[in-house]
């Protein structure tokens, strides 16, 4: 969850979020997939999809339409580019509007999340997003009169206070003494990561997260909550669009 390698790729982003640019050299490559020695592409996971971008070599262009898992991080090029052989230095581009708003989607998940935990005390079941629209799930038994209101207005007046967003890593030992650092009704940290990712929304909220995000609330925009829906006995799904 922490390690900046996947395989024998060094994960850039996850120590500067806000790198969208590298150089690399390409360590194996077919059109199912390329490895890199150095990545900034966020491959995916807790809800946040995986960047968008393209690798420039030799006058080529190769876009980029993902990223997997497995063995090694694999970047995804879209299907009939050609791809760079194996001991090519590429240039390589995140797409910045793409993966600015995930950073302001899942920032305002947060903020969502620490809202309706301080308020409701209620743990996060589920959640997913896309670029400037997401959703949670709450284990939230009933939902009080004027609950949608309540949550948005609480939302905005965290952005409004540009609360500073912090990213550290810490021992496992260290970051479980944090009071409430899982927030997920299932604790999703596996036994064998020992050094966890931490996200703090100063003031508000603090977990576990190997995600990516702005450095202020102020830099979200504006939450709206578009929808409050039942899943079954005791759980919620909230619905939100980010917007300037």
């Amino acid at each position: 969850m922490t390690s900046d390698l996947h395989g024998r790729t060094q994960r850039l982003e996850l120590s500067d979020q806000n790198l969208r640019d590298f150089e690399a050299v390409v360590l194996d490559s077919t059109p199912e997939g390329i490895v890199v020695n150095r990545s900034a592409f966020y491959p995916g996971g807790g809800g946040q999809p995986a960047d968008h971008g393209v690798l420039l070599w030799q006058g080529v262009e190769t876009r980029i339409v993902g990223v997997r898992k497995g063995d090694d991080l694999y970047l995804i090029p879209a299907e009939d580019d050609p791809v760079p052989p194996v001991g090519t230095v590429v240039r390589a581009a995140v797409a910045d509007e793409r993966r600015s708003a995930l950073m302001r989607t899942h920032s305002g998940l947060h903020v969502l999340c620490g809202v309706v935990f301080r308020d409701y005390g209620c743990l996060v079941t589920g959640g997913n997003m896309e670029p400037m629209t997401a959703r949670m799930d709450f284990n939230l038994p009933e939902v009080p009169a004027g609950f949608k209101e309540a949550v948005e207005a609480a939302c905005n007046a965290e952005i409004v206070a540009d609360r500073r967003i912090d990213v550290r890593v810490l021992p496992r030992e260290e970051a479980f003494a944090i009071p409430d650092i899982i927030r997920t009704a299932t604790n999703l940290v596996p036994p064998e990561v020992q050094e966890v990712r931490i996200v703090d929304i100063n003031g508000l909220d603090t977990q576990a997260d190997g995600g990516t995000h702005v450095a202020s609330t102020k830099q979200i925009g504006r939450v709206k909550v578009t929808k409050v829906e039942s899943k079954g006995r005791g759980f919620r799904r909230l619905r939100i669009a980010i917007a300037d």
